[in-house]
């Protein structure tokens, strides 16, 4: 019987990340389950005997290569990474501050792609996988989360280009799509637009107010109603695990706002003011 093989798993604390280090471990795989404190450590390690937690910050350089390290000395072989780490920011463009972009474009694209470098010297050849978790933000910007969306387009291209890059050594990359996820970055989504909204001063343009409020509504209404982060889970595990995997994996209803993204622009941002009640 071969020795368990390893996967990285960044942002694995909650939702997606740690539904995924679990689902790993449980199907044999040995998941390096990235945290950032010791309490989401040890409920992790709680989960099962496979699932070992190292300390990770992927803007952090230094933090990369100490848990680099970590999972080189513990003497199971490295397969795979998942870049999944991710903050939302929304709001009008013309009043998220610099440093507010700077940050998620450090998180979602940059901090990406750091581990994916850290990680790659270490997978094998021929073999390895690369999985970005992207959304389907990345193909159809949204008013007001445009931002968002904004660093998951960036992430599709480094996934595209690093796909025929990496194509010659036949180390596979996957980009996962998925929709809205029942995760606790909805949470945090609701409380960014709720300041948002309590930031616009009076000098605001007038219609920004109003479409916040709709929108925080819609939010508010969809949450407990995303795609299980399980669902995501699985897709990860395929793009590890399957002989041939999907360059691409378009989840659920992300199917749908994929279509909508391809219809012509005057239809589209019809469709779009309507659904968001916009002017």
């Amino acid at each position: 019987m071969s020795p368990p093989r390893g996967v990285v798993v960044s942002g694995a604390s909650t939702g997606i990340g740690a539904a995924t280090a679990v689902l790993l471990a449980r199907s044999g795989y040995v998941a390096f389950a990235g945290v950032r404190n010791e309490a989401d450590a040890a409920r992790l390690r709680a989960e099962h005997a496979n699932v070992r937690p190292v300390f990770l910050e992927v803007t952090d350089d230094a933090s990369i290569a100490d848990a680099m390290r970590e999972v080189v000395s513990s003497g199971v072989e490295l397969f795979g990474v998942v870049s999944n780490a991710g903050i939302a920011r929304g709001g009008p463009l013309e009043h998220i501050p610099i440093p507010a972009l700077r940050k998620l474009f450090d998180v979602n694209v940059l901090g990406a792609l750091a581990l994916v470098q850290a990680a790659l010297a270490r997978l094998p050849s021929p073999g390895g996988r690369v999985v970005f978790v992207g959304s389907i933000a990345g193909r159809l910007a949204m008013p007001y989360n445009a931002a968002y969306s904004a660093s998951k387009f960036a992430l599709r291209a480094i996934a595209d280009g690093l796909r025929f890059e990496l194509a010659p050594a036949a180390i596979a990359v996957s980009l996962i799509e998925a929709p809205s996820v029942d995760t606790p970055i909805w949470r945090k989504g609701v409380e960014s637009r709720e300041r948002v909204v309590a930031a616009l001063g009076d000098g605001a343009r007038p219609h920004y107010r109003p479409a916040l409020e709709n929108l925080l509504r819609f939010v508010q209404s969809q949450q407990g109603r995303g795609m299980p982060a399980e669902r995501v889970a699985l897709a990860i595990l395929h793009a590890l695990a399957a002989p041939r995997p999907k360059a691409r994996y378009v989840l659920g209803s992300a199917h749908g706002l994929n279509v909508l993204a391809l219809l012509p622009l005057r239809l589209r941002d019809r469709i779009v003011r309507a659904v968001q009640h916009l002017p």
